[in-house]
């Protein structure tokens, strides 16, 4: 854990726009910093090994269009979506995985640290259930190689998600 760097942002201005939606909404969070490798060929999976955390408390943020609208879901790094559960999870019938350029459009955010906070555009929200077998989960705090933890209870209600078992092992 030599490169991490662990920190409470004191105020809004600065940071990403996560930092700042957190700040501004005044949960408490944690800053992790780390060296993200271009070469990794997983960025959630980077991240909970930089960090030394469980891959069940790190989680990814994925965008996907349900039955046209685009769609984030938060599921642990351990696991995949299930494409079928996020669309029953917002009332839809049929989803797939967005195109890399819209959601990096309508987030902001470049792939591969694109948080569920201070999105852009507000998008519906999952959040996988397994969030709520945790007192803090970390996930991308708005780039790469840093991640944002607080308690889900907050991630829930910045975002204004659902929870549901949208996550297979």
């Amino acid at each position: 854990m030599a490169n991490v760097a662990k920190k409470k942002q004191k105020s809004g201005s600065g940071g990403t726009p996560a930092t700042v939606a957190a700040t501004r909404a005044g949960v408490d969070f944690a800053l992790h910093s780390y060296e993200h490798d271009p070469a990794a060929p997983s960025y959630g999976e980077e991240a909970a090994e930089a960090l030394g955390l469980d891959p069940g408390q790190v989680f990814k943020t994925l965008v996907a269009d349900v039955d046209g609208t685009l769609t984030v879901a938060v599921v642990p790094v351990s696991g995949s979506l299930d494409l079928k559960a996020l669309a029953a999870a917002v009332g839809g019938k049929r989803a797939a995985m967005a195109d890399p350029a819209a959601a990096e459009r309508t987030t902001g955010y470049v792939r591969g640290g694109i948080s569920p906070l201070g999105q852009r555009r507000a998008l519906p929200t999952v959040v996988d259930a397994s969030v709520e077998e945790h007192a803090t989960i970390c996930v991308s705090a708005g780039r790469r190689g840093l991640e944002i933890e607080l308690a889900p209870a907050d991630l829930v209600k910045l975002t204004g998600a659902v929870t549901a078992p949208i996550a297979r092992p």
